[in-house]
């Protein structure tokens, strides 16, 4: 039985907005029986109409990413102005952009006035809809801006150039097979003082105390220690040079999940390494990794 089924999305939805879109993938070539894992994964981000598997939604709103992420989050979003830019991984119609750029939610985001950030919106596959197109034609066309068909490991620093805030809410955080490179990537495309904001569900949390939420599974991404010892995110996260990390559970969520807010400090940058060592398709996929000892790396 697949992760599709054993974990059942509808109650999420409404909180969520889940997107199983993602923005980055693996670098080298995986074990025949990973490859079968893989090439279901990609079977969902492409699937299309009625086959279209539970969880499988791309429509997040900006409301909801305010509802889910860290409460900085809408602060911080608030007082970004022309001279900043945001980018969305894993946006799927890139509509929590659109409400951004069309001030839908302005009255609740209380700007400091004298313009706004430009937003850039990536996935994979393009999900851009009537909406899209229609808000492109009347706005300035640097105000938002698409990116599809290449990974984010694909494009180069010159073509992203530097982020002020990014946010994956259910992206590529929840659903690459390479979590420690993407991590570095994303902090490497951010300014100094510039923020990453991000969930998982069903996680082991900070304080280690919850178990999975469905029973007799496991949680949807562990780590661990190169002895086998558990890992939590959180306590990976802040290992990471350079960065200031806060992890907030919430376990009112069905499933529960930890919400992240990971600052950048300072340019030397160093993220522990991770090797992934199961993955099963899903919507997210389970995923475990093993922490890489100092003697491997």
């Amino acid at each position: 039985m697949t992760r599709i089924k054993q974990r059942p999305c509808a109650a999420v939805l409404f909180f969520l907005q889940i997107v199983c879109t993602t923005a980055f993938a693996a670098e080298t070539p995986f074990t025949p029986g990973r490859d079968s894992e893989a090439a279901k994964q990609t079977s969902i981000y492409q699937s299309r109409g009625e086959e279209v598997p539970q969880g499988y939604v791309i429509d997040r709103s900006l409301l909801s990413y305010m509802f889910v992420l860290p409460a900085e989050f809408k602060h911080t979003l608030a007082t970004l102005g022309p001279g900043d830019r945001w980018l969305d991984i894993g946006a799927g119609e890139g509509r929590a952009v659109l409400d951004y750029a069309t001030g839908k939610y302005d009255a609740m985001l209380q700007g400091r006035g004298g313009g706004k950030a430009n937003a850039v919106a990536m996935s994979i596959e393009d999900r851009r809809t009537v909406r899209w197109h229609d808000a492109t034609a009347i706005l300035d066309p640097h105000r938002i801006q698409y990116l599809v068909g290449k990974r984010l490991r694909e494009y180069s620093s010159a073509e992203l150039g530097q982020f002020q805030v990014i946010t994956d809410v259910v992206g590529a955080f929840s659903y690459t097979r390479y979590l420690s490179q993407f991590i570095e990537q994303v902090l490497g495309s951010l300014r100094a003082n510039g923020t990453l904001f991000t969930l998982l569900q069903d996680v082991r949390s900070e304080k280690g105390a919850n178990r999975p939420y469905y029973p007799d599974a496991s949680f949807l991404t562990e780590l661990t220690l190169a002895d086998g010892s558990e890992l939590e995110v959180c306590a990976w996260l802040k290992s990471i040079s350079c960065v200031e990390v806060s992890c907030e559970a919430k376990p009112q969520f069905p499933p529960p999940i930890e919400v992240y807010r990971v600052r950048k400090v300072c340019d030397a940058v160093n993220v522990p390494r991770l090797e992934l060592v199961h993955f099963q398709a899903g919507t997210p996929p389970e995923r475990r990794f093993r922490l890489v000892s100092p003697a491997q790396r």
